[in-house]
């Protein structure tokens, strides 16, 4: 693989990794809510996601996905769905001031919290779309699949891990020590009708 193709492959992948998304929202939830150590879980899990959904795309398996009606229509109701009960759970229970090692942190266990991250990268059709249309770009059919594909989806993971680390971090700095439960409240009001919104964007999607 050319270093040239490598880049653009990279620029392309950072530029929608950055960009603000459903991932980033839950992302920054949880370092809000269990601290910046608890969101690296959801982060390895929804890195996970994109790896599955990655190797899909290059097995050509995203496609078939695309192209069934059924099949897209299953995914996207399915997301929708999760991201209006997350907001639900955040309009209702606002996003608290817990710190490390408290008491409710140690209800949200690690397989929660991972399970979360897999499931918000699984249930997004445009990250599906996504990966179906960049990878086929920089895979060459002469060269040895397997090396190719382990650049691109390192290179991807990777990109994907440092855009999401980034938000967890700036939300959790952000964070306020003397946050009152009046902020509290409201910030959950906030990123639970964030939430329960792009779900209902995402369901009302066309193919």
């Amino acid at each position: 693989m050319q270093f040239e193709n490598w880049f653009m492959f990279c620029s392309i992948a950072l530029l929608a990794t950055a960009t603000p998304g459903p991932a980033a929202l839950v992302v920054s939830i949880n370092s809000l809510s269990f601290g910046f150590k608890k969101s690296l879980i959801t982060i390895l899990g929804n890195v996970t996601g994109l790896f599955i959904m990655s190797t899909f795309s290059v097995l050509g398996l995203s496609a078939v996905v695309l192209h069934s009606t059924m099949a897209f229509t299953v995914i996207k109701i399915f997301g929708a769905a999760y991201l209006v009960y997350l907001g639900f759970k955040l309009w209702v229970n606002g996003v608290g001031n817990i710190e490390v090692g408290s008491t409710k942190t140690a209800k949200c266990s690690s397989l929660n919290l991972y399970t979360q991250g897999v499931l918000v990268a699984l249930t997004n059709p445009k990250a599906v779309i996504f990966t179906t249309a960049l990878f086929p770009q920089f895979i060459v059919a002469n060269d040895p699949l397997m090396y190719q594909f382990s650049i691109l989806v390192l290179s991807f993971m990777l990109l994907s891990f440092f855009c999401l680390s980034s938000y967890a971090l700036v939300a959790q700095r952000a964070k306020s020590r003397t946050i009152n439960t009046q902020v509290q409240n409201l910030l959950g009001k906030i990123f639970g009708t964030t939430f329960i919104g792009a779900g209902c964007m995402l369901a009302a999607t066309s193919e």
